[in-house]
């Protein structure tokens, strides 16, 4: 209302200015128009508005030197209503305007039904407007320098080609701001699961040179497990990640775009000023794609802007660089938790390969903390088990001291006596031991090799143990489907076969002697 009625102050001014060249200079609408620097509609539209008040010459009657008054004299709207019209309750029209199917139309009808000199429709619907305005006050924030960075994903993506195969996968942009500064940052990845999304919030950091107090970011489902507004629960990794950093993760409301105003009015300019730049342009790697949209981002952040004359990295130089928190020493290391239950054999499951914990706490649930390298174990937030991560699928990492007394005792005595076997008996045994990663593991298939003699002999245990390393097949498995298969034992020698004898005279021949 401020804004509108200072517009028409001026507009008064322009009119008085308008009246004098008219009637006192005798200007035509053209040369006011080139003087003023007003089109010559809005001047004609002017000068109609003086002629039907009855302002026709210069100078202006007594009375009408006073803005205020020349201002109600041109602008008085007609029909304007009484002051001691009645008023609807505008509180109970915004309610059931909300109800499905009702609209302002139905109101002002059922409004007017009740008083037949109420308001017409385009009062009404000011009025109504006036009250939602008075209503629904937007809260402006003073953005603090280092206060916060806001981070969210682009709606477009950008085709990248994969030359071996042409397959086309769309590249997910990400979108880091500094609200105060308005510095952006953007990187591409193929997708916003909890790995690149991560990534995306380290390379911010690492681009900006600081941190922020807080993390300003959307509900996404990798990173916030709960999207609670009052007590939102952070995926383990995200809160991880929040703690190496010394931050704060604040995740906003669905669908409440204004709570993280500034990333949102970013993505709208990255989208604009970078990703439309790159709809002509192919891109056969992420690597291509990043190198490229640093390029046009460095020119985004070094371009003044109209409003405040300063482009965003200067402003980011003035006021925000000092305020962020230094880096930590080292770069966030990624990580997974999982929740895993003991096993029997005091292992955990974890990346279809075992790992051994505490004898003691099996059947309990446990974290387990993944990373590239190592696997640990934790139990009541104490760290229980540090393992090396392996590579073998359904390979075990055991070691001695998680094990019972009894089965560490049973480990430092030689399953059998490989004396009472054959030769090849025991060196079947010892490559059982050797292949598996901790010599238990192969404890149980030895003591099962070696009761096979009890069943089938010494001698054709000793055969079959030949045979299974002949063929590779060093494994009880193996040597037991030898045994019952009758494999260990040999073929008896066949007959010579002699030759037919030759046609023709046979009777002084060798054949027969």
């Amino acid at each position: 209302m401020a804004r509108r009625k200072q517009a028409r102050l001026t507009d008064v001014k322009d009119i008085r200015s308008i009246l004098r060249l008219t009637h006192e200079q005798g200007l035509s609408v053209r040369a006011i128009s080139e003087r003023l620097k007003i089109s010559k509609t809005t001047i004609s539209t002017y000068l109609l508005r003086a002629r039907e008040a009855g302002l026709t010459g210069w100078p202006l009657p007594p009375g009408l030197d006073e803005y205020a008054v020349l201002q109600r004299r041109l602008f008085h709207r007609r029909g304007r209503p009484p002051q001691d019209m009645h008023a609807p309750d505008w509180g109970q029209i915004a309610s059931e305007l909300k109800r499905k199917g009702v609209t302002l139309t139905l109101l002002w009808q059922e409004y007017r039904e009740r008083h037949p000199n109420g308001y017409g429709y385009t009062w009404f619907c000011e009025r109504f407007a006036a009250f939602e305005q008075r209503a629904s006050a937007t809260f402006r924030h003073r953005r603090t320098a280092g206060a916060a960075m806001q981070t969210d994903y682009a709606g477009h993506t950008v085709p990248v080609i994969d030359p071996a195969t042409g397959e086309i996968r769309p590249a997910q942009i990400f979108v880091a701001v500094l609200p105060a500064p308005l510095y952006t940052f953007a990187y591409a990845s193929f997708t916003q699961r909890l790995p690149d999304w991560i990534e995306g919030q380290q390379r911010a950091l690492s681009f900006f040179g600081g941190v922020t107090k807080a993390i300003v970011c959307d509900n996404l489902k990798a990173g916030v497990a709960k999207p609670l507004w009052f007590e939102p629960t952070i995926n383990a990794t995200f809160a991880a990640f929040a703690e190496h950093y010394d931050t704060t993760i604040l995740p906003t409301r669905p669908k409440r775009p204004k709570d993280k105003a500034k990333v949102e009015g970013s993505v709208l300019i990255v989208e604009r000023w970078i990703l439309a730049r790159l709809r002509n342009e192919r891109f056969f790697s992420l690597v291509d794609l990043n190198v490229r949209i640093s390029q046009l981002l460095g020119d985004l952040n070094n371009r003044p802007m109209r409003r405040v004359g300063k482009s965003r990295h200067q402003l980011f130089e003035a006021i925000e660089r000092e305020a962020l928190a230094p880096l930590p020493a080292t770069p966030f290391e990624y990580s997974e938790w999982k929740l895993a239950k003991v096993h029997p054999d005091y292992h955990v499951e974890v990346d279809k390969a075992f790992y051994s914990v505490p004898h003691r706490l099996i059947g309990r649930q446990v974290d387990v903390r993944l990373t590239s390298r190592i696997v640990e174990v934790f139990h009541d937030h104490q760290r229980v088990a540090s393992h090396r991560r392996t590579s073998q699928r359904a390979g075990h990492v055991t070691v001695n001291e998680h094990m019972p007394k009894t089965h560490q005792h049973y480990c430092q005595h030689h399953p059998g006596e490989p004396d009472q076997a054959g030769r090849n008996a025991a060196i079947l045994i010892e490559r059982l031991m050797r292949d598996r990663p901790h010599p238990q593991q192969g404890y149980r298939a030895a003591q099962g090799v070696l009761s096979l003699a009890r069943r089938y002999g010494p001698e054709r245990l000793e055969a079959a143990c030949d045979r299974a390393l002949t063929i590779n097949a060093a494994s009880y498995s193996s040597v037991s489907t030898i045994l019952k298969s009758g494999l260990d034992q040999a073929p008896p020698a066949a007959e010579p076969v002699k030759p037919a004898p030759p046609h023709g005279n046979i009777r002084g021949s060798s054949y027969y002697q």
